[in-house]
């Protein structure tokens, strides 16, 4: 792989247009310290010292795409209540255009309350909707990405199962980028994995893509090469990369005869993989819509996702940090 040429697609992700259509959720961080055992119950108490507020599921990838320097566009619905407009501030402060957020009345905010207590996580508290959105408020979301679209060089579908992207929105949004002839990336959720077909590409990891086919998982590496063809071949996709942790990636290219590629982990040290999925699909889908072949953007997405599992937390990588490893 010539590094240079990578080089090159990275210095265009500058300004390019990208649009994230699906459910995002505010992630609240609660931290504090624990000096006693409740009365009340076997439980601890947790004296809080801290509080943050991070935009989760589409959000962070929206968010990985501006710290990248594109111009992403988010479609999605939030509800009438604080914790939708703490979501839709964080994003617009992050560079993220959040003018296509719709609001719902009629659900909640999605949001994730982490109680972590030194250092270790004590309990999550969720508050969300998983139901379809009502038709009204999905055809004012599909009105919005056509607007978005005309200006748009790539889509990304982020389905975190709470609503945003149903039979109809996942056709209709792939229909809509395919005529366009702008690449459609997709991180998908357990229950739609199937319905996307026709895209360009599909990231799942190794667990999504044995559950995503309904088969049990197999640790062979032929297995996992057969599992990539089949799924290549159901949703009749351009491509289809499955993210392996320590093993890598496996990219599975369409054409007379499928082509297989398997790209080598770059993480020295993994503190954390908070998010990496995040970073592979923006970093994938961006270079895509800069012009690198689906083996170019795959390299790249790879290296930064070595650079964001050795950060802390829920991490960004920049376009200067992709370039140093690569020089």
């Amino acid at each position: 792989m010539n590094k240079n040429e990578l080089i090159k697609f990275i210095d265009k992700f500058e300004g390019k247009e990208i649009i994230v259509i699906g459910d995002i959720m505010l992630d609240h961080f609660v931290k504090g310290s624990v000096n006693r055992i409740s009365p009340e119950a076997p439980v601890p108490v947790v004296n809080v010292e801290s509080e943050d507020f991070v935009a989760g599921g589409a959000g962070n990838v929206a968010v990985n795409l501006a710290v990248l320097g594109a111009k992403p566009t988010i479609i999605s619905v939030v509800g009438q209540d604080v914790k939708g407009s703490i979501l839709t501030q964080f994003l617009k402060d992050k560079g993220v255009n959040t003018e296509y957020i719709t609001i719902d009345s009629a659900r909640p905010t999605t949001q994730k309350v982490r109680i972590v207590a030194e250092r270790q996580q004590v309990v999550r508290v969720d508050r969300e909707s998983k139901t379809n959105l009502d038709p009204q408020t999905a055809k004012t979301c599909m009105q919005n990405f056509k607007k978005a679209l005309k200006k748009a060089s790539g889509v990304v579908m982020s389905d975190y199962g709470k609503g945003m992207l149903s039979d109809h929105n996942i056709q209709e949004v792939i229909a809509l980028a395919n005529a366009k002839k702008i690449p459609v990336c997709v991180d998908p959720k357990i229950d739609n994995f199937l319905k996307y077909k026709n895209i360009t590409c599909m990231t799942p990891n190794t667990k999504e893509a044995w559950e995503g086919m309904g088969l049990p998982p197999k640790k062979e590496e032929k297995a996992i090469l057969d599992l990539g063809k089949k799924i290549l071949k159901a949703l009749k996709a351009k491509s289809i990369l499955i993210t392996r942790s320590a093993q890598g990636m496996s990219l599975f290219e369409q054409g007379p005869k499928i082509k297989t590629t398997t790209i080598s982990a770059t993480a020295k040290e993994v503190f954390d993989v908070t998010g990496a999925g995040d970073t592979v699909i923006s970093v994938l889908t961006l270079a895509l819509a800069c012009g690198a072949t689906l083996q170019q953007a795959a390299y790249i997405a790879n290296e930064a996702a070595g650079l964001v599992v050795a950060k802390l937390g829920t991490a960004c990588v920049t376009p200067q940090e992709i370039k140093e490893v690569l020089k």
